[in-house]
């Protein structure tokens, strides 16, 4: 737990970074199934095999979708914290597919901290989601959270 001028004094500041997740194609077929977003792409490794991706790949929104999970292990809950919640994201780009069965982890630079009354504050967060021997991200994304404060 951290106060709200100790969070603010690490604007700009890397936050941390979340363990490893693993990818595999039983995750990215049951994501598949709770959106009904069945494309082959994703679903069906001959075909995939065959696209330039070669194999099936996650889709962004499962990877966007690990963000809340990611950022636990780096956005601090401020002191008197009752909930924090997920108030959307800026800015998402998908830079580079996921494959099915690599590991994924995301690092954590806060941008904004805005008190918006006195038991409301609003953090921005930039996650780049980093692939496991990928030189180039998965994913940069804008999170925002509103921390509900006691």
């Amino acid at each position: 737990m951290t106060t709200i001028a100790e969070l603010e004094a690490k604007v700009g500041d890397q936050l941390g970074t979340s363990d490893w997740i693993e990818i595999s194609q039983d995750r990215i077929n049951k994501f598949a199934d709770v959106t009904e977003d069945h494309q082959f792409i994703h679903l069906d490794a001959e075909a995939a095999a065959k696209t330039p991706f070669g194999g099936t790949i996650a889709h962004g929104f499962l990877t966007l979708s690990l963000m809340s999970k990611m950022s636990e292990a780096a956005i601090p809950a401020l002191d008197g914290a009752a909930m924090v919640v997920n108030y959307g994201s800026d800015k998402v780009r998908f830079l580079h597919p996921v494959p099915s069965g690599s590991r994924i982890r995301a690092h954590f630079k806060l941008l904004s901290v805005d008190v918006k009354s006195p038991q409301q504050v609003l953090v921005k967060a930039e996650g780049t989601v980093e692939i496991e021997g990928v030189e180039k991200p998965a994913m940069v994304v804008e999170m925002l959270s509103m921390q509900f404060l006691k």
